[in-house]
């Protein structure tokens, strides 16, 4: 017989408690619920249930065996979906959650071209800096930028995410370029308010080395657009993304500071409910935007 079957009748007679109903429920007879159930034992060499005129009961091999056949069939019915989900055509409504200004500066283009590119699509987009509850909200994904903590997420990588000390030509006339980190703190620093570290920032020094630093300033956002308003006008020096600044880097709008001391970089990812296959129109959707940016973005053509 086959196994897979039998383990799906098996569990079907743990889950109803009873080899009729089970039966029923699966379009076979008694005898052939118990057939299945007989073929089991002789494969394992171990009885797995105990029968009486009331009830059933599983017998220690059984609780065993039921443990693992709930999970190998939910990983074949997984497999299953996936391979089917490889010929189905993305359709139906996406939901995702965006960071604000990478929504607005690379995203919505890129969003645009995606719908043209699936018609039966639809997008729904939630702009927001915070981090959302994909399960709760009902988000089918989410654009998350830096590093990515311990969850029940999956990810993929869309692309890389680094970050420039820069201000203003005229800020830096006005107060100096600082030299090393320690300078920082006796400058105007702009602070994003979602930093995994408020409050201080980290280097690399040319020596491989880790440097911290307090800063502090008049301006706290949560939202990375507002800080290089405010790094434009000259109020201060920020540490930001080059998908936001890259345009004002290369242009002189904004210089780079303390070349010497490095920043990390992070990441740019697509997270997702892992756990069960991906849908077409999220496959679909993560592959068309890892197409357009890639390793070296655009944004970071000013280096």
């Amino acid at each position: 017989m086959d196994r897979l079957t039998s383990m799906a009748v098996f569990t079907k007679v743990v889950a109803t408690g009873s080899f009729s109903k089970a039966g029923r429920e699966l379009g076979l007879s008694p005898a052939g619920v118990s057939n299945h159930i007989r073929a089991l034992e002789d494969w394992l060499g171990a009885r797995l249930i105990h029968r009486t005129t009331r009830r059933l009961s599983l017998t220690e091999a059984g609780e065993a065996l039921h443990e693992r056949c709930a999970r190998i069939l939910a990983e074949v019915e997984e497999a299953q979906a996936a391979a089917g989900a490889l010929h189905e055509a993305p359709r139906g409504r996406l939901r995702i959650s965006v960071p604000i200004t990478f929504g607005m500066r690379h995203l919505a283009p890129v969003i645009t071209d995606y719908l043209l590119a699936y018609p039966e699509v639809a997008v729904d987009v939630s702009l927001n800096d915070r981090k959302v509850d994909l399960l709760e909200e009902g988000f089918d994904l989410a654009i998350r930028i830096g590093a990515l903590p311990d969850s029940s997420l999956a990810a993929r990588r869309i692309a890389p995410s680094r970050s420039v000390l820069c201000a203003s030509p005229a800020y830096v006339e006005r107060r100096g370029a600082p030299a090393e980190p320690a300078d920082l703190e006796r400058h105007e620093c702009l602070e994003y308010t979602y930093r995994a570290t408020p409050g201080q920032w980290r280097f690399r020094g040319p020596g491989g080395e880790e440097v911290s630093v307090r800063v502090q300033g008049r301006l706290t956002a949560t939202n990375g657009e507002m800080l290089r308003v405010a790094m434009l006008s000259g109020l201060g020096i920020g540490v930001a993304p080059t998908f936001i600044t890259g345009e004002d880097l290369a242009a002189g709008r904004l210089v780079p500071l303390m070349p010497r001391y490095a920043l990390e970089e992070v990441g740019i990812h697509a997270v997702y409910p892992q756990g069960r296959h991906l849908s077409a129109k999220v496959r679909s959707f993560i592959d068309f935007v890892v197409s357009r940016f890639g390793q070296e973005p655009a944004w970071d053509a000013w280096a």
